[in-house]
């Protein structure tokens, strides 16, 4: 609902020079070494395979699972009638329960939530940017076609890539940026695929306001990402601490959302659970897992790479519903499919061999 590059300004100095200058909390400096590798300080394995990898490819099952779900659900009269901005707040707190439960089974503290006020505030950026994205979304949808909303937006696959070079100094080469602009252009086919024929009309359409929104809400999403994975890979922070940080500030921030909504009245009128059955909880669970599996992702990977799982899943989810829920194929979407998969490939293609190359060229110049 994530990285490979040295991050400068970590919040605490390095666990070495604690030991070193420390020497009676050694017993407790190394409790906290083992912890951090099994949150992720250091790359891990999961059934011997690269943690990295593991956890891309499930963000490529949640989220087309996640889609699946949420459509049956919102297509059934029966399965529709809960409120999508409670169940927002549910999953928030689902996921705040989980990453606590996980941070006591590595060994640490709820206290270390609140213990360092300034790394506290520090997670509220991103749900800050996450909220100011919502909202912009909102506008950019009201004042812009489908198709043209559904095209811009994914530029965000590129925003997170300058976010990355800009905050986190990735070095990108000609290639992979090439791979990111394909790989932009494929989801774009693929979502207009997903268009009805007639296509859909905002009723105000003004094109000024709708993509200064949408371009604005692609920066935000970019930003809002690298710079959580900048403090999570960044500091001494667990991996459970931020995520039960960050869900906290989400769980406000929905609650905030409902009182100032029409759903208040609803909630008022007929409880905060109206319409919900246990697929409704089984939806909401598999929405807040996206957000535990994002965050090991971001760990582990980094955002440029989130986006390409989530991209394939937009793929899979197509091909199920092609399958079981009598969704067509056109060529645009095989197009799309054809594009992502190249983008894949080239921006996974190895360029050590070059660099090996360039090295030798250069050893044999200076003989």
């Amino acid at each position: 609902v994530p990285q490979e590059t040295s991050l400068q300004g970590s919040a605490s100095p390095p666990l070495v020079s604690v030991q070193a200058w420390a020497p009676r909390r050694g017993r407790a400096a190394s409790r906290t070494g083992k912890r951090r590798h099994r949150m992720g300080g250091s790359p891990g394995e999961f059934l011997g395979l690269p943690l990295k990898y593991v956890s891309l490819a499930v963000l490529t099952l949640q989220n087309a699972g996640a889609v699946l779900i949420m459509r049956y659900t919102r297509s059934i009269p029966s399965e529709s009638q809960y409120l999508t901005s409670t169940a927002v707040i549910v999953g928030e707190a689902m996921k705040v329960l989980a990453s606590a439960c996980l941070l006591l089974a590595g060994g640490g503290s709820l206290q270390e939530v609140v213990a360092n006020p300034e790394e506290l505030l520090k997670t509220g950026v991103p749900a800050f940017l996450y909220l100011i994205q919502n909202n912009l979304q909102y506008i950019a949808v009201s004042n812009l076609h489908a198709a043209t909303y559904q095209v811009t937006y994914q530029l965000k696959i590129l925003s997170t890539a300058l976010m990355s070079v800009a905050l986190l100094n990735k070095q990108l080469s000609l290639s992979k940026w090439t791979a990111l602009g394909i790989l932009t252009l494929g989801v774009a086919l693929v979502q207009l695929s997903a268009l009805p024929a007639s296509g859909s009309v905002a009723q105000n359409v003004n094109l000024p306001v709708g993509l200064a929104a949408t371009l604005a809400a692609t920066c935000c999403s970019g930003l809002a990402g690298v710079y959580f994975e900048k403090i999570l890979k960044g500091s001494e922070v667990s991996l459970w601490t931020r995520n039960v940080q960050l869900g906290l500030y989400s769980i406000v921030i929905g609650v905030v959302g409902l009182a100032f909504t029409l759903d208040l009245a609803k909630v008022q009128a007929q409880g905060f659970f109206q319409g919900y059955t246990i697929l409704t909880f089984l939806n909401i669970a598999v929405q807040g897992c996206g957000g535990l599996v994002i965050a090991v992702v971001i760990k582990f990977a980094d955002n440029i790479l989130k986006n390409f799982a989530t991209s394939i899943s937009i793929i899979l989810s197509a091909v199920v519903s092609w399958l079981f829920m009598g969704f067509e194929l056109s060529v645009l979407f095989l197009f799309g499919v054809l594009l992502v998969n190249y983008a894949v490939f080239l921006y996974s293609k190895p360029e050590a061999r070059v660099t090996e190359g360039r090295s030798k060229t250069k050893s044999a110049s200076l003989v």
